[in-house]
């Protein structure tokens, strides 16, 4: 797989996630592809993440969004933790079979201090059916 372009590994993304994203572990989330035009990552089902009904949550998978989208961000200008969601939209389809929620992160535009990208998350077990979509735009603070 090309990673030309790629500007944090998996293991960096990771030690970055352990340090300074504490959340990422309480929602189970699992970086597992950093590649030139996406990131994948993963929900990891948890009977504590389903809400009435029986279904994943919404925050969690709004959470899995933004950290999708944040590892985008990073795969593209570096180690810059200081990068902020300035807007988050997502639009849930269906509900997720049981099982984990996997998102994929694409980027639309990478500007010099805006990335603007959208996130189509799915159950593991049905990839090619969407259970939600959304879009992002991250704020990238200037170089000194």
């Amino acid at each position: 797989m090309d990673q030309s372009g790629v500007k944090i590994t998996l293991a960096e993304f990771a030690e970055i996630s352990d340090q300074r994203l504490p959340f990422a572990a309480l929602m189970g989330l699992q970086l597992e592809q950093i590649c030139p035009d996406h990131v994948l990552m993963r929900a990891v089902y948890r009977d504590e993440f389903l809400r009435p009904g029986g279904t994943i949550a919404g925050p969690v998978m709004m959470g899995l969004a933004d950290a999708a989208m944040y590892a985008l961000v990073l795969s593209r200008v570096g180690p810059v933790e200081l990068a902020v969601t300035t807007s988050l939209n997502i639009n849930f389809l269906r509900k997720p079979a049981p099982g984990d929620v996997l998102a994929r992160a694409t980027g639309l535009k990478f500007g010099k201090r805006l990335v603007i990208g959208e996130i189509s998350l799915y159950s593991e077990s049905s990839p090619d059916d969407l259970v939600a979509h959304a879009t992002a735009t991250y704020s990238i603070p200037p170089t000194s």
